[in-house]
């Protein structure tokens, strides 16, 4: 996105005359902080940033940075950020209006409102629809590119999943979860030693300061090079086994409330703090997981079938099963649109995880027996219905497929920090913050 300097010509004129040096004025009211590659980051944009994230910093209660330190920060966040959509767009990655209506549709539907009730809530609070909806183009971009530059690209091996089944095999049942803070102090690939000295007594210097009792979301809103910095670090609760190796080895056995040392990886050098865990650890193997057997009715929404019609089409059909005593199963082969339709709709024994969220929240909230209310999900309109339910231990398939699953996430975050490490190293960038 290319942003152009906007002037303002003050013009005093009086009748036919105007004084020529008056017409020559001109007041700036916007000006360049940051050149990314052919791109600009202008003041206003980046005031504009800093206030989103006050306020969210004083939401959570964080004491805030001094402002020179926030701005820097945030400055930061936004040259990788149109470093991204640079790469994005570059290599050809879109978002068509169809699929951002949807993803606004679904956002809308998450909040329990109609989509103008939504658009008018977003209004009140002073936020303009059009803003939000390229907003929301955005991060569906970043997304996708995350998915094909980093998530495509991660490798799980046969002998990884066989060493991960081995060392959790006796482990007890339960799964680990730590709720976990971080700043990421972030080295350029090639960095000299000097640079990499620097960079370690930076970290260290932070840790010292959260260990001798300083603010650990003040210090990751000044000091961290993270993408959750102005969040105070916090990365929420995961399962151990699906964190980066280095933070669960840091993070075990650490009281709540400690913070680690300082551990070294190829995006640079973290601290974390404990905020908190649950769980005590367990093996895929050790697991004891509820199946759900199900089955359902698709209905697909096109240019031909809007989605009011294909909610209808589904209400009718239940009418028809609850009411009329009809064959759900019949039905399901005369009407679904899904490749199940010739097995009457049965899905068969579902794996948490193993649909959309949309159909799993729906489908979790039915007792065995129950035939529920449509319900949207990306792939159209679904009728469930719930047969029954089962405690069972996983195969030695699923097991696998966990532990891939599992693998993946763990590598995951770790690929896309020193993917965002290589990306910022390889702009160019010209900073203009200090131009006052």
């Amino acid at each position: 996105m290319r942003v152009r300097l906007r002037v303002v010509l003050v013009v005093c004129a009086i009748g036919a005359l105007c004084q020529p040096a008056m017409a020559q004025r001109v007041i700036g009211v916007d000006r360049i902080v940051a050149v990314v590659n052919k791109d600009v980051v202008t003041l206003s944009e980046l005031r504009e940033r800093v206030a989103s994230a006050e306020r969210e910093l004083r939401r959570q209660n964080t004491p805030l940075p001094e402002r020179v330190t926030l701005e820097r920060q945030v400055l930061e966040r936004l040259i990788l950020h149109r470093a991204q959509l640079q790469s994005a767009r570059d290599t050809g990655l879109t978002v068509d209006d169809l699929q951002l209506d949807r993803a606004i549709q679904r956002i809308a539907e998450d909040n329990r409102l109609t989509l103008a009730a939504f658009r008018s809530a977003l209004e009140r609070d002073g936020v303009p629809f059009d803003k939000f909806r390229d907003e929301v183009r955005e991060q569906i971009l970043l997304t996708r590119l995350r998915e094909r530059e980093v998530d495509d690209k991660i490798q799980v091996s046969e002998s990884e999943i066989d060493l991960y089944l081995e060392e959790n095999r006796n482990a007890p049942a339960g799964d680990a979860e730590y709720n976990a803070a971080h700043i990421l102090v972030r080295v350029p690939e090639q960095a000299s030693p000097d640079a990499l000295t620097a960079a370690r007594v930076r970290a260290e210097k932070v840790r010292d300061e959260a260990r001798a009792g300083g603010d650990f979301a003040k210090l990751a809103a000044s000091h961290s090079d993270g993408p959750d910095a102005l969040k105070g670090g916090v990365l929420g609760w995961r399962p151990a086994d699906r964190m980066p190796e280095l933070f669960a080895a840091a993070l075990k056995g650490l009281p709540v409330g400690g913070v680690t040392d300082v551990v070294r990886s190829p995006a640079g050098f973290h601290v974390l703090k404990l905020i908190d865990r649950r769980g005590e650890g367990g093996g895929v193997a050790a697991k004891a997981v509820i199946q759900t057997h199900a089955r359902h009715i698709l209905v697909k929404t096109n240019e031909a079938v809007s989605e009011a019609d294909a909610k209808r089409r589904l209400t009718d059909l239940r009418e028809r099963v609850v009411r009329g005593g009809k064959d759900f199963a019949e039905l399901a082969r005369l009407h679904s649109e899904d490749g199940s339709a010739a097995r009457g709709g049965d899905l068969g024994w579902i794996y948490p995880g193993d649909t959309v969220p949309d159909f799993e929240r729906a489908m979790a909230a039915l007792k065995p027996g129950e035939l529920g209310e449509p319900v949207k999900s990306p792939f159209g309109w679904h009728l469930i219905q719930v047969l029954e339910r089962r405690s069972a231990g996983m195969s030695a398939e699923r097991q696998r497929l966990e532990a891939r699953q599992a693998l993946r996430a763990r590598k995951s975050d770790e690929a896309y920090q020193e993917w965002l490490r290589q990306l910022r190293d390889q702009i160019f960038v010209e900073l203009r913050l200090e131009e006052r």
